[in-house]
């Protein structure tokens, strides 16, 4: 990206500003108040909304603890009316969210009631929960101050991955409060007997920012905290939560979800604030796009280090939040270089803050921000959570952060004393950031957005459940009672020996290793691809990032530095990558099928019906392009193997009339039907984070003009994650708040075909094609005539719930064998094992229908791929014995270990005697009386290694290792897969 600053410019600045080493307050208000009046930004000021200054309201608290007392006494400090509730509440022994502003004294408000608990009980504990160590270490330096000013030994910690190793053995034995973060948690709850002091006494759990627990991380950490109460209420405490949040649409359902527990609200915030202006600016308000002026656009980069030099020349010390690492570091650059031309002095006070900077780096940036030592800080959200730099004069937002939350939290940062600030959120060219340029009214309006935690997700079940059974054996009725799971998905487990039930009943984790390791927090799948450069590891992916971002021939971005990916290797997981500049960007494109599996329910919004179900989606990656900023250079072809996952979305139909009523309105333009359904599936998405609080990458869709499953035109909308997370489920609840956001967002987009900042997407698998803007404007509020009552109402929704399970096409080809049409039960077959090479009970069933059409050489070759599959499958166990021509043997029935090693000897001979099968067999039914004989678990991989099947043989080895590394089956089959 080119800086194209004119030199005219800076010398305007020069000339025209003298900056006083200091300013008195009035001086800063009409600095602060210039920017809205110059005649170089305010053309593009969308909106100014003026926050009045407020008083605060404080409270007596009765019964304080004399030495609370005098601390406050001390400090000349008086509690909020918000505070005083809140410690009111947490001493009548209730769970409390408060969901007051930054900076107005929440931390207070429920550190004072610890405090005293910790003053009164020698014992008590108290355990500090903080999504980043960056809060922690802050938090430490309070709770350190608090110690010595209370007199109480209380010895606060941090207990993180940077705590040193000698220091925890003592930390575990004696601090009374501990902070840590939920990665932390997640890997020392199995060590519980190490902590047994600390557990026993537990009266507090702290969760703060809690707003920052949503989506997969915050469904990962809702079961991590079911975890931890399990485990306090093993050693005898029932610890009260206190959850702090930025405001929120659901607050308590928030709380409910993380914790289990009901709340009670504090949100009425008392603590005093200054003036402020927080300007919507619009770099595109007076651009119309059109095909012959695209390259013209308004560069957003620009508008905000122009924005951020004159409040920094205006001696407005200012905090420049950015979306990305490199737009931090490009501004700040940028800044540096034209601050020397203009005011030299001035340079060396600007700084840019991000992750990744050491933790000194950061360290003196935020002492520099609460010292005047900067002026102007670029930055990511990383300051953007409650670590102290102080308060500040002005925040310049660039870019919508992606929530309402998080550009609060960020234009809390700006106002001090209660002085006058300045908060401006500058937009970009897009669906939600232009929405809010239009739309002034919904953003200044009370909190819209819903945290979202699912903890329904199956593959999020059974990871927390693997972690549970190895921190303490799971009792029946545990699952149902701390998860909310049923025994169902236990017995499943334990069928598939990922638990085991002992003889008490109990089940347990029987490996050696720690499932906690190999799940982590941030995602859904265990699926891991590393990123290597010369041996060195970048970063790591799932396996849905490495076909969008990191496929062969992509240019990726690391920290700012490209990267061509030169190979991926899907077996090993690892993606190899070299360093290289270039001045071009990669794109991939891509083809969507969804067929429905169950419809759960249906919501009726008058005449409009929104379905929610589960669904099967396969994404086929097949070509990339290189792209010049937007011109296309080369197009390339992709050879990926589908990627197919089980999520839960939802779908609406449109009417065939519809169809034909846009075609007689556009009669001599093609595609105006399906660019209306595509235009209106981008449209929703693109609004689906002002509802939901998720990122727009989080959700998929899908437009047709006929789709088999339903039989009409359908557009569908679903979560981007195995088994679902809850986004589509709660945009069902308020699809007609988000049917009218994007008909309001169409309607005051001023372009004449379509632009980002209404139907085109920057994730279009299609190439944004096709895309009809009137048509999409039509079928929107033609679901909306719908939706509508006579007398302008609200409508309310009808909810019924459905246990629909859609037969898929491996049902109607068994319905086919069973009535005896081979033929077309087989095409039936040949389609899905063409999609799913590995669908166990349809390679099973073709080798039924080939054995009985008497084609046994090509039967048994199904029938062995069907074993490789699923080597449970009974209809292919069965055939593998007719086939083979091999009786069924009558086997020792196991009563006792001493059978266990008669039945180990007889399937080690055949073996031996090259009869592979035989000796499977023998060792299933061995394994299934004594899983953890790690000798015939391994004996079991050598017989998969010897027919081909590696896969499973390496997944053998891994379960015997786990036993027993040393076993000498186990190290022949080690010396095999190695």
């Amino acid at each position: 990206m080119h800086k194209l600053e004119p030199k005219m410019v800076l010398a305007y600045y020069f000339l025209h500003f003298t900056i006083p080493e200091t300013i008195s307050a009035d001086i800063m208000v009409d600095n602060i108040d210039m920017f809205k009046n110059d005649v170089r930004y305010r053309e593009n000021i969308a909106h100014i909304e003026t926050i009045p200054a407020k008083e605060a309201s404080f409270r007596k608290v009765n019964n304080l603890n004399e030495r609370i007392v005098d601390y406050l006494d001390s400090k000349n400090v008086k509690l909020y009316e918000h505070q005083a509730e809140t410690y009111e509440a947490i001493k009548d022994g209730e769970n409390v969210i408060i969901t007051t502003p930054t900076a107005s004294g929440k931390t207070l408000a429920f550190n004072l009631p610890i405090m005293e608990t910790m003053i009164e009980d020698k014992d008590a504990t108290a355990l500090y929960i903080y999504p980043a160590k960056a809060l922690s270490n802050d938090q430490l330096h309070v709770l350190e101050g608090m110690e010595e000013e209370l007199s109480i030994k209380i010895r606060p910690r941090t207990y993180d991955g940077d705590t040193p190793r000698e220091d925890k053995r003592g930390i575990r034995e004696k601090s009374r409060i501990v902070l840590t973060n939920p990665y932390q948690l997640h890997l020392i709850l199995s060590w519980h007997h190490q902590w047994s002091r600390f557990y026993k006494n537990l009266r507090y759990i702290v969760i703060d920012e809690s707003h920052y627990y949503k989506g997969v991380f915050g469904s990962n950490v809702a079961f991590l905290i079911k975890r931890l109460k399990r485990i306090a209420n093993f050693y005898g405490s029932y610890p009260q939560f206190i959850l702090s949040s930025a405001t929120l649409a659901n607050p308590l359902e928030l709380a409910n979800r993380l914790t289990g527990e009901d709340f009670k609200l504090v949100d009425n915030d008392t603590s005093p604030s200054g003036e402020k202006d927080f300007i919507l600016y619009n770099p595109f308000k007076n651009y119309v796009r059109k095909k012959i002026n695209t390259q013209n656009a308004p560069s957003v980069h620009m508008e905000t280090e122009n924005i951020f030099m004159y409040m920094m020349l205006k001696n407005i010390q200012t905090l420049c939040f950015t979306v990305s690492r490199k737009t931090t570091e490009l501004i700040a650059m940028w800044a540096k270089k034209d601050m020397t031309q203009v005011k030299g002095k001035l340079a060396h006070r600007i700084a840019a803050y991000r992750a990744g900077y050491q933790a000194q780096e950061r360290r003196e940036i935020e002492e520099g921000l609460k010292s005047g030592k900067y002026l102007g800080v670029t930055c990511t959200n990383a300051l953007e959570l409650g670590i102290n730099i102080g308060s500040l004069d002005a925040v310049i937002i660039s870019g919508y952060p992606g929530t309402m939350i998080s550009t609060w939290q960020q234009a809390g940062r700006a106002g001090r004393s209660n002085q006058k600030s300045l908060a401006v959120l500058i937009a970009f060219e897009n669906q939600l950031d232009q929405y809010f340029m239009n739309n002034p009214k919904f953003f200044f309006d009370k909190p819209h957005e819903n945290a979202i935690i699912d903890l329904k997700n199956p593959i999020l079940q059974e990871a927390h459940l693997l972690c549970a059974a190895k921190e303490l054996p799971l009792q029946r009725g545990e699952a149902e009672k701390y998860f909310g799971i049923s025994q169902n998905v236990i017995d499943g487990m334990v069928a598939r020996k990922d638990l085991h039930e002992n003889h008490r009943g109990d089940f347990i984790y029987p490996y050696d290793d720690s499932p906690a390791l190999d799940h982590s927090l941030d995602q859904i799948s265990s699926e891991e691809f590393k990123v290597m450069n010369n041996g060195k590891l970048l970063e790591t992916m799932e396996r849905s990032q490495v076909y969008r971002e990191a496929h062969e021939g992509a240019i990726l971005i690391n920290k700012g530095d490209t990267y061509v990916v030169n190979d991926v290797n899907l077996k090993s997981g690892y993606v190899n990558v070299s360093k290289e500049v270039v001045d071009y960007h990669t794109m991939v494109l891509n083809q969507t099928d969804i067929s429905i599996r169950k419809k759960l329910s249906k919501t009726k919004y008058g005449d409009l019906t929104i379905h929610f179900g589960e669904l099967t989606v396969s994404e086929d990656y097949f070509k990339y392009k290189k792209m010049h900023f937007s011109k296309a250079i080369g197009t390339y072809p992709l050879e990926l193997p589908p990627l197919k996952f089980n999520t839960k979305g939802l779908w609406f139909t449109i009417p065939k009339r519809v169809q034909d009523t846009l075609e007689d309105m556009f009669p001599n333009e093609e595609e105006v039907f399906a660019g209306g359904l595509h235009g209106a599936e981008h449209a929703l998405i693109g609004l689906f984070p002002l509802h939901t609080m998720c990122d727009r990458f989080d959700i998929g869709g899908l437009s047709t003009n006929y789709h088999e499953d339903t039989q009409e035109a359908t557009i569908f909308i679903y979560d981007g994650y195995e088994g679902g997370i809850g986004i589509c489920e709660k945009a069902a609840d308020v699809f007609v708040e988000l049917l009218n956001s994007t008909i309001d967002m169409l309607n005051n987009c001023q372009c004449q075909s379509g632009c980002p900042a209404c139907i085109y997407s920057p994730k279009c698998g299609n190439d944004n094609k096709p895309l009809h803007k009137n048509a999409t404007k039509y079928i929107l509020e033609f679901m909306s005539k719908l939706i509508s009552n006579e007398d302008d109402s609200e409508i309310e929704a009808e909810v019924i719930v459905e246990e629909i399970v859609i037969p898929d096409d491996f049902d109607e080809a068994y319905d086919l064998y069973k009535k005896g049409d081979y033929s077309a039960s087989k095409d039936l077959l040949n389609n899905i094992i063409s999609n799913d090479k590995r669908h166990a009970r349809a390679l099973a069933l073709m080798a039924q229908i080939l054995y009985e059409q008497d084609q046994k050489d090509i039967a048994l070759l199904f029938t062995k791929k069907a074993l490789s599959a699923d080597r449970s499958n009974e209809m292919a166990n069965e055939l593998e014995v007719l086939l083979t021509n091999k009786p069924q043997k009558e086997m020792v029935e196991l009563n006792s270990l001493d059978d266990v090693d008669t039945l180990y000897e007889e399937a080690y001979d055949l073996y031996e005697q090259g009869d592979l099968a035989t000796a499977s067999d023998i060792l299933v039914k061995l394994l299934d009386f004594d899983d953890r004989n790690s000798e015939a678990l391994a004996l079991m991989g050598l017989i998969y290694y010897h027919s081909g099947i590696f896969p499973k043989a390496v997944e053998y080895y891994k379960k015997a290792s786990k036993i027993n590394k040393n076993g000498e089956m186990v190290r022949e089959l080690k010396m095999r897969v190695a």
